[in-house]
């Protein structure tokens, strides 16, 4: 499975940004995706999962009621909509496959199988 993550720039605290993320290779409704982040200096943490059906969805603490993910089977995309954006959410945001045959959203990272390629989001205040 190969992803291809894509939307990321520059925008003022506030404002909004949504990221995409294309898949190919593989079966796209039979795997789980996940957004994670890595700030400078920081480890990479979970923000945002999602089950192959889109039934189940799992948000960090720190972006509920901010964030939203989402995915279109057809078009073999996950999105990730950031509202209210925050200067602690500059970081670079990876998207990731679960390739486990279960239909889950996991927020532990080394449950992932394959990753992309990364896109930054920087947030000024």
């Amino acid at each position: 499975v190969q992803l291809q993550a894509s939307g990321g720039g520059s925008v003022q605290a506030g404002g909004s940004l949504r990221l995409s993320c294309a898949a190919s290779g593989g079966t796209f409704s039979d795997y789980a995706l996940g957004w994670f982040r890595q700030a400078p200096g920081k480890k990479r943490e979970f923000v945002a999962a999602i089950s192959w059906t889109g039934d189940i969805t799992l948000l960090a603490d720190s972006v509920k009621g901010r964030f939203t993910i989402s995915r279109d089977n057809a078009k073999n995309t996950v999105r990730l909509q950031m509202n209210s954006l925050k200067p602690e959410d500059t970081a670079v945001y990876y998207c990731a496959a679960d390739l486990t045959y279960v239909d889950y959203a996991s927020p532990i990272e080394n449950e992932y199988d394959s990753w992309g390629q990364g896109t930054q989001v920087t947030v000024s205040s």
